[in-house]
């Protein structure tokens, strides 16, 4: 055994400290994942929370201009004996970007996902302002979120 040794101390530190090394390496690994999974999931609230405030500040225009547009919410609006208007146009534009922006956030797992979206989207979207203002700007869209948004009024 000590002839052995002798002769293939070398090989044998080698080894020890190869896999020492590889368990090393697996331990950190794991351990910055966990570290990773925990900074994932406070970034996905905060993009949440992100998406919070601007859905907020989107319906603040709404609710500063209430009177210029009232008739985007109005099931009864008739968009071909009153055209709609700029003002109307901009707002569900609006309402259009930051729902891209909530699905792209959404399909790169960056933000909790927002079960209810489909549905809201349909209520919206059926509305008789916001489905006019979404055909003559879908074209204008990414395919995939087109996609997202004709399937929602489907369902």
């Amino acid at each position: 055994m000590e002839h052995w040794l002798g002769e293939n101390w070398f090989e044998l530190i080698s080894t020890v400290f190869g896999l020492g090394g590889l368990w090393f390496t697996a331990f950190t690994i794991r351990k910055d994942t966990k570290v990773r999974k925990e900074e994932l999931k406070a970034r996905r609230v905060a993009n949440l929370l992100a998406i919070t405030a601007n859905h907020r500040e989107v319906w603040k225009v709404f609710l500063n201009d209430f009177e210029n547009l009232k008739r985007v919410r109005d099931m009864t609006a008739d968009t071909k004996n009153q055209p709609i208007t700029e003002t109307e146009r901009m707002f569900v534009t609006l309402v259009i970007l930051h729902v891209n922006s909530v699905y792209y956030a959404m399909s790169d797992q960056l933000v909790i996902e927002y079960e209810g979206l489909r549905r809201d989207i349909a209520q919206f979207f059926s509305l008789p302002i916001p489905n006019a203002v979404w055909q003559g700007t879908k074209l204008l869209q990414n395919q995939d979120f087109a996609a997202f948004i004709e399937s929602s009024l489907r369902n």
